[in-house]
């Protein structure tokens, strides 16, 4: 039986390895192996997760933690190689583009072990984002490269890598949110929180560039705050956010916009719960340009480049500078019309984790 290590970092990753790891725990010539980095260790960004979308708890723990960019990468490529070097597994799965990814595949493949990145060929074309490393060093590295749309494919055919180890599987992201639909349905949490479906937006900020410094994430407050003036909107604040808002004493603004209401990071099904019900999403994360374009939702990315272009040409998102989004924002909800926001591409069908096991497979013999 084949032994494959399913490497799961932080928050993005656990919706990428969730439907593989069970796709693959129904096959019997393989056996997953969940080895969680311990990136993210907060309880809301990791534990409720793994309960949300059914994993068991990880095999293995490297309780890594937090640090600088150097320090964190460092310390996930010691103890993964370990791990390795105890457990030999026949292949290695990355996902995203987190730094646990990168430190994995360049442990894994030091080695000499065989490694396959999911969710490959992403390019935001900016190279002051952390993550456009992560992926450019991965893709480069890795055997097997799955992709989740045509644009990824030329990118990865630009960079030189050869065509039979790319491998367009679609959208895993997508099995994620298809597998637990039901339960998202059922969790109502926009009426838990006393909201009317579609009459509310849902803010997610945490990028550097964003919230870094106090004048960008005053810059920030100032715009979102804008927007509650004619929708209200609810703000799960990942814990960097939150932190630099006490750091540069921000808290009162946001305590004073009483259309805008603070909560903490939410688990997966509450927050596509959320999502999925409200009217706009502005964010600068990279899931949730994804997840929108499946929902038909309008989404205003804020940022300066997308790793995800498919999400703009299929007519769901759209990027701002963050003086710019309240306006954007105020003409797509005038704009607003009961059907969808742009449409779905080719494989995001909630199948993805079916082609992935299948080209695994033929990877590993």
């Amino acid at each position: 039986m084949k032994s494959i290590h399913l490497v799961a970092g932080a928050r993005p990753n656990f919706m990428k390895v969730a439907p593989l790891w069970h796709a693959l725990n129904k096959e019997a010539w393989c056996k997953p192996v969940l080895v969680h980095t311990g990136q993210h260790y907060d309880a809301m960004m990791s534990d409720v997760f793994f309960s949300d979308l059914g994993l068991p708890a990880p095999d293995f723990h490297l309780g890594v933690g937090s640090g600088s960019h150097a320090q964190q990468t460092a310390a996930v490529m010691t103890a993964y190689e370990d791990l390795c070097r105890q457990t030999k597994p026949d292949n290695v799965v990355v996902v995203g583009d987190v730094n646990s990814t990168m430190a994995c595949a360049i442990a894994a493949k030091k080695l000499g072990l065989q490694v396959s990145h999911l969710e490959a060929g992403l390019r935001s074309f900016d190279r002051t984002m952390p993550e456009e490393i992560n992926r450019l060093v991965t893709d480069a590295i890795s055997d097997l490269l799955w992709t989740p749309s045509p644009d990824a494919d030329e990118n990865l055919a630009r960079e030189g890598i050869p065509v039979e180890r790319i491998d367009r599987v679609g959208n895993i992201m997508i099995d994620s949110l298809v597998m637990m639909q039901g339960n998202i349905s059922k969790a109502c949490v926009a009426k838990r929180l006393g909201l009317e479906q579609k009459r509310y937006g849902v803010i997610t900020l945490h990028r550097p560039i964003n919230v870094d410094t106090a004048d960008a994430l005053e810059a920030a407050l100032s715009a979102i705050i804008e927007v509650s003036t004619s929708l209200p909107l609810v703000f799960p604040m990942h814990p960097r956010t939150r932190a630099r808002v006490e750091e540069f004493g921000l808290g009162r603004r946001l305590e004073r916009a009483t259309l805008i209401k603070v909560c903490k990071p939410l688990g997966y099904v509450d927050f596509m719960s959320l999502l999925s019900e409200c009217a706009i999403a502005i964010t600068d994360s990279g899931g949730i340009q994804e997840e929108t374009c499946y929902l038909g939702i309008p989404c205003i990315t804020v940022r300066e480049s997308t790793e995800r272009p498919i999400t703009i040409t299929s007519g769901s998102n759209r990027l701002a500078h963050m003086t710019d989004m309240p306006k954007l924002a105020a003409r797509i909800l005038d704009d607003r019309r009961d059907g969808r926001a742009g449409t779905i591409p080719d494989l995001w069908d909630g199948r993805t984790a079916e082609r992935v096991v299948a080209s695994l497979k033929r990877a590993v013999g």
